[in-house]
């Protein structure tokens, strides 16, 4: 068999590719003319395709793309040839689901404004006098709760879309005893922490009955704008919305709106319509209830390590002929 890495990978991966691969051929391609030589007659590629280099492809039966997002990466050609894609989802799950927690604690204990005053110097517990209650106090000391914060175990989490990522942000909702709520236009598999899926045909009921809307469903042509100003409205106004799935799904235009408005009380954002956000963008001024991270939801220091296992491991059963991880539905891009 021949195998086709193109762009071309650093030496070191390519060198344990080759290894493993041994007898087989692996042809590193040095440019798009070498790859476009190569896959003439390749059984498999991993990297980028594009519609020049699979118009030349006479065998291919597996691309391998590099990423777990494919918006960027299908194509009608691809979709419609009979090889086998397979994708990167999954070795991002638990470090996205973190992320998405740790905005979920932020807004519920007020985090992001208690930074914005240590930056000021300033100590003021939120809420004012009347959304305190002293409970014990002595000379020059007072301790105090907060009514404006809240306590997870009252809330509901809403997770939009229920593959690897959003299980694991279920888990850690649950593990805080949030009630948790899940929706998926395609997946109903139940989980021990959403036993009953909820279809698509129950998107209001779903947005109206989730005080934290977690978004982490991937980008294709049933979820693109999706959540648009008429969609974000249907939510509870003390509602916060957060995404870490995809920045196409979220109109900001729509979403800023809504937080003028009043329609919706926060959001948390690692993926945006456009990437980098643009620095006359007015989020950036709605710091009081907007926590804006830059599309770094899955950065972590096992991510590398995990993404060379995959791509050796999907080799070694592509080469000997085992049933490959993550196939991909192309004609709806995950």
């Amino acid at each position: 068999m021949k195998i086709v890495l193109f762009p071309t990978v650093e030496a070191q991966r390519a060198s344990k590719f080759k290894a493993i691969a041994d007898p087989h051929e692996v042809v590193n391609a040095n440019s798009l003319k070498d790859a476009m030589d190569a896959i003439v007659d390749a059984d498999g590629f991993i990297g980028k395709i594009t519609p020049e280099l699979l118009g030349k492809a006479g065998k291919l039966k597996w691309v391998q793309s590099m990423t777990a997002s494919l918006e960027h990466y299908v194509f009608p050609d691809l979709i419609k040839h009979p090889s086998v894609l397979t994708n990167m989802r999954g070795i991002f799950s638990d470090v996205v689901a973190d992320h998405a927690m740790g905005m979920v604690l932020s807004f519920s204990r007020n985090l992001h404004r208690y930074v914005m005053q240590q930056v000021e110097g300033r100590w003021a517990p939120l809420g004012g006098e009347k959304g305190r209650v002293d409970f014990a106090s002595g000379p020059g000391v007072t301790n105090s709760i907060d009514l404006k914060h809240q306590v997870l175990s009252e809330k509901t989490l809403g997770v939009f879309g229920l593959g690897g990522i959003g299980k694991e942000v279920a888990k850690r909702g649950a593990a805080f005893n949030m009630r948790c709520i899940g929706l998926d236009p395609f997946c109903l598999e139940p989980s021990k922490e959403i036993p009953q899926p909820w279809p698509m045909e129950r998107l209001d009921e779903f947005l109206k009955s989730s005080d934290y809307v977690v978004i982490a469903a991937p980008h294709t042509p049933l979820t693109e704008k999706l959540f648009n100003l008429d969609l974000i409205q249907k939510m509870k106004h003390d509602a916060v919305l957060i995404n870490i799935g995809r920045g196409a799904i979220v109109v900001l235009d729509d979403l800023v709106k809504a937080l003028e408005q009043g329609l919706i009380a926060g959001a948390g954002l690692d993926v945006f319509e456009i990437e980098p956000l643009p620095e006359t963008h007015p989020l950036w001024k709605m710091s009081d209830k907007v926590i804006l991270t830059p599309h770094v939801a899955g950065y972590a220091p096992p991510i590398a390590s995990r993404h060379l296992a995959f791509l050796v491991e999907n080799l070694q059963r592509f080469l000997n002929q085992l049933p490959l991880l993550n196939g991909v539905d192309k004609s709806r891009w995950f």
